[in-house]
């Protein structure tokens, strides 16, 4: 979906200012690597984990949650970034609930302050105000994106992310 590559670019803003990496997460039945793996790698990913099974051909909650928790608890990331589409509207809460961390949802805009915390830009009272919300305490830091509000980058040519098998 475009919002994933929106997503993917603003992760690397977020990560050059961190000075950190970017690492997608891509689960999908046999074969969903080689089809979107190198394109995350063209719009910002360092590294991209795929998790590929018959059971994630499908999207299920139960299913993609605990993946993706799973990965959370392993790998530590500082901030995870979820589309707010209709599966991440379902995802995003149970995530966050699961590695007991907050969740800012619907984000307009993202920034990190100098002391590494995600400043997550969202509309509060019914779209009268604008609330900037901030997770100092707990990690990963987790908002869901508006589709279409981020600015996708014209892909790097021969830019390529390590692409691991991660199960």
């Amino acid at each position: 979906q475009p919002t994933v590559l929106e997503l993917i670019s603003e992760a690397r803003k977020l990560a050059d200012d961190m000075g950190t990496e970017v690492c997608g997460l891509l689960l999908g039945g046999k074969g969903v690597a080689d089809s979107m793996a190198k394109e995350l790698g063209a719009y910002g990913a360092d590294k991209v984990l795929v998790c590929e099974s018959d059971l994630l051909d499908t999207y299920t909650t139960d299913a993609y949650a605990k993946v993706i928790c799973d990965t959370v608890m392993a790998k530590k990331p500082e901030i995870l970034l979820i589309a707010a589409t209709n599966i991440g509207r379902d995802l995003g809460p149970r995530l966050s609930a699961r590695v007991e961390t907050g969740l800012t949802a619907d984000c307009t805009g993202l920034e990190v302050s100098e002391e590494r915390d995600l400043l997550m830009t969202r509309p509060a009272f019914g779209g009268n105000t604008i609330a900037t919300i901030a997770c100092p305490d707990n990690r990963p830091q987790m908002a869901t994106v508006r589709p279409g509000v981020m600015q996708k980058i014209a892909p790097v040519k021969g830019a390529k992310a390590e692409v691991v098998e991660y199960n």
